[in-house]
C-alpha cells in the first residue's frame, strides 16, 4: 500500500511508539509486507528468522523488535515491542475499516457501456471500465480496479481479505490476522465465471492479467499475479503470492502451492498438483507434477503390476 502522500519516518514512529534508529526525517513511501516491499517503502520483521531477509530486502525503514541486528547502510530501523501490531496501527490509520451504507458506493467510478445487473455490491473507491458486465450478486470490494471489456457472472467476490495469520502460540488468540490493505486489478478482457473469489493483496495487488479466462468456482489467492490469456478450468485453487506467466493452461481441479512461478505457456492436467516452480512450455500431470508423458508411463506400468505380479509367483496366485 502507498501512503497517499509520503509522510516522515518520525511520524510514523509517533504513531506506532517506536524509536527511530537512522534519519527520522526521511521519508516513507508506503507499507509493505516481503514479498512485494519496494524501496521508500515500510517493512516489519517480529522474528529472528526472518531478520536478515527483511534488513537486506528492498525496504528503505525497518519496524523491528530489536536493535541487535547489522543494519545495512541507508536503513532506517523503527524499534517497537510489537511490529505486527505496529503494521495494524498504520493500516487502521491508512486504510480504515468503514461499513457500507448502500450497494453502490458513491466513491465508484463505473465506466460507460458497462452493465451492472441486480443485487450487486460495488465497494469504496472502485474503478469499473467501459462496457463491462457485472451479473447478480457479484460482490467488488473496496479499492479493486476493473479494466474494460470485463465480464464477472453471478455470485463472484473480488477483493476478499486475504487468507493470512499471524501465528504466535504464546497468546490466547494464536492466529491474529493481518489486515488486508492491498487491491485486486483486473485488466482488460477478462472473463470471471460463477462463484469465483479473488483475495485482495495483503499489501499490494493481486492482478490478472489481459485476456485470461476464468471458469466457475476458482480460487486466487493474495499477491498473485496472473499474466495475459491465461485459461483456468472449474475448481482451480491458487495459493498466495504465485506467478503464473503469460499463456498457462491450468484444467480442473489443479491445486497450486504459495510463493512459486508457473512459466510462460504451461499446460497443467486436471487434478494436479503443483509444489514447486515450473519451467514455462512444458505439459504436466501428477501430484506433484512431473513431466505429462513420463506420468502416463508410470501409470501404464502400475496397471501392469498385477500381471507381472502372478507371472513371477504363478498362475494361481493373486494379489
Amino acid at each position: 500500500m502507498k501512503f497517499p502522500q509520503p509522510v516522515s519516518v518520525n511520524w510514523v514512529a509517533a504513531l506506532i511508539n517506536a524509536k527511530v534508529t537512522g534519519d527520522g526525517e526521511k521519508e516513507a513511501l508506503g507499507i509493505n509486507e516481503i514479498h512485494k516491499v519496494e524501496q521508500g517503502d515500510l517493512c516489519f520483521v517480529d522474528h529472528p528468522k526472518y531478520y536478515d531477509a527483511c534488513l537486506n530486502s528492498s525496504a528503505t525503514h525497518i519496524i523491528i523488535n530489536t536493535t541487535e541486528v547489522i543494519v545495512p547502510d541507508g536503513k532506517t530501523l523503527l524499534v517497537t515491542a510489537d511490529p505486527f501490531e505496529a503494521y495494524l496501527t498504520i493500516v487502521d490509520h491508512f486504510r480504515p475499516f468503514t461499513a457500507a451504507t448502500k450497494p453502490v458506493s458513491d466513491t465508484a467510478a463505473i465506466g460507460e457501456g458497462t452493465i451492472v445487473m441486480p443485487n450487486v455490491f460495488i465497494g469504496k473507491d472502485v474503478k469499473i471500465g467501459n462496457n463491462c458486465i457485472i451479473h447478480p450478486n457479484v460482490s467488488i470490494m473496496d479499492y479493486s480496479v476493473i479494466g474494460n471489456n470485463v465480464v464477472i457472472q453471478a455470485g463472484t467476490v473480488i477483493g476478499s481479505d486475504a487468507f493470512y495469520y499471524n501465528t504466535k502460540k504464546n497468546r490466547d488468540a494464536w492466529y491474529r490476522r493481518m489486515k488486508s490493505c492491498g487491491d485486486v486489478i483486473i485488466e482488460d478482457d477478462v472473463e470471471i465465471g460463477a462463484g469465483c473469489t479473488i483475495d485482495r493483496g495483503v499489501t499490494a495487488s493481486t492482478v490478472i492479467g489481459k485476456g485470461t479466462k476464468i471458469d466457475n468456482q476458482v480460487h486466487i489467492g493474495h499477491d498473485t499475479s496472473v499474466g495475459k490469456n491465461c485459461l483456468f478450468a472449474a475448481q482451480v485453487g491458487i495459493a498466495g503470492a504465485v506467478v503464473i506467466e503469460d499463456g498457462v493452461v491450468l484444467w480442473g481441479q489443479v491445486g497450486v502451492n504459495k510463493t512459486l512461478t508457473v512459466g510462460s505457456n504451461a499446460v497443467v492436467y486436471a487434478q494436479s498438483g503443483i509444489a514447486s516452480t515450473l519451467e514455462g512450455g512444458k505439459t504436466y500431470f501428477g501430484s506433484p507434477v512431473v513431466h505429462a508423458k513420463e506420468k502416463m508411463k508410470e501409470l501404464v506400468w502400475i496397471k501392469r503390476i498385477p500381471e507381472l505380479w502372478r507371472k513371477v509367483m504363478g498362475a494361481d496366485d493373486d494379489l
